[in-house]
């Protein structure tokens, strides 16, 4: 996992500011960490993981991604001990 990246993860991990997660950055960790992605042709956008995790993910209008995705996502972060 590159810097940048682990940085994210520690904030996402730390519950502390949900609200404050840019999409670009939630998006590269899930990649960084194996998650594919899917679309189509929605402004949603699907995430798989091998071991079977999968989470819909949507860019809000000011880059940032939704709060109470942000809480999903570490939430099966945590159910999967990654």
């Amino acid at each position: 996992m590159n810097n940048k990246s682990q940085k994210t993860y520690n904030k996402i991990m730390s519950g502390k500011s949900d609200s404050n997660i840019k999409f670009n950055d939630l998006h590269n960790l899930l990649l960084n960490l194996g998650f594919e992605t899917r679309q189509n042709g929605t402004s949603h956008i699907k995430y798989f993981h091998s071991i079977g995790a999968f989470t819909d993910l949507q860019i809000m209008h000011d880059g940032k991604a939704k709060p109470y995705q942000v809480k999903q996502v570490r939430q099966m972060l945590k159910d999967l001990n990654i």
